[in-house]
């Protein structure tokens, strides 16, 4: 009885919190037909916020990929002064909001802000630019590759890096063949979050963008100014896209997931373990 109330209560949980939600985007978005609906997601607004969305994903995953498996490294790796204070402020970005996030960078990169006439003058612009919209994403981004990565590294500990050091392996060498196939599946969830996250980001990038209409609204920002324009269906329509997106994710992560378990040499390894 303990276990069927708790199965039951998780059901319903999520049936409130998930699939119901989900449903009720999908039929109001689907509201006046198929043909409306694809006419709202290849509207010249709707493609333009998709592209820009993209790419301020796309260079943000490939950024905190670096910054993660430098950071993940140097704490798991190595004891240096800071350490303590390193892993605190990797923690920062959770406990600001975003909104305060955007704020700063206008104070930093505004044109009354501390960098705002030097960047006038080399003729940059960063707030309300899609360079802006990079920025604060990267920000409340960045902590969730490396917070995956970390307690996985640090659970391995150094001993195959030594191994590989010992037989004559290069630093490239040791990092390609030994420490990323151990952390890839690690990285995989980081990147699923990070990716989550920078698409779906609306607090700090509503202040930095200025929400230009067809110049620096992203999905987030398209999706509000149809809904506070009363036009909810399309505004059904565009959510749908990000729900996608959602799905597509999780779609090739179980497929990489899939793959890895199907291959030969990880079956054998898995015996292995368990032997």
């Amino acid at each position: 009885m303990g276990r069927f109330f708790l199965i039951a209560l998780a059901v319903i949980f999520l049936t409130i919190l998930l699939v119901i939600p989900i449903l009720f985007i999908l039929v109001e978005a689907f509201g006046e037909g198929f043909g409306v609906y694809w006419q709202i997601l290849t509207s010249q607004e709707t493609l333009n916020a998709t592209k820009l969305t993209l790419l301020v994903a796309f260079i943000t995953i490939i950024i905190n990929i670096i910054i993660g498996l430098s950071g993940a490294w140097a704490i798991s790796k190595f004891h240096f002064r800071g350490k303590t204070f390193l892993t605190t402020l990797i923690e920062l970005p959770f406990s600001i909001s975003p909104v305060v996030v955007g704020f700063l960078f206008i104070l930093l990169f505004g044109r009354n802000g501390w960098f705002g006439r030097w960047l006038e003058q080399m003729d940059i612009q960063i707030a309300f630019a899609v360079p802006g919209i990079v920025l604060v994403t990267i920000f409340v981004t960045f902590p969730f590759i490396i917070r995956e990565l970390v307690p996985l590294m640090q659970e391995q500990g150094k001993d195959d890096e030594e191994a590989a050091l010992s037989l004559g392996a290069k630093g490239w060498q040791i990092f390609f063949r030994v420490t990323l196939p151990n952390i890839k599946w690690g990285l995989i969830y980081g990147i699923t979050l990070c990716l989550a996250r920078a698409t779906g980001e609306f607090g700090a990038v509503t202040i930095i963008s200025g929400n230009i209409r067809g110049q620096t609204d992203t999905l987030t920002l398209h999706i509000k100014n149809l809904y506070d324009g009363y036009y909810s269906t399309q505004a059904f329509a565009v959510s749908s896209l990000l729900l996608l997106l959602a799905l597509v994710t999780l779609v090739l992560k179980s497929l990489l997931e899939w793959s890895s378990r199907a291959k030969p040499e990880n079956n054998l390894a898995l015996k292995a373990k368990k032997s």
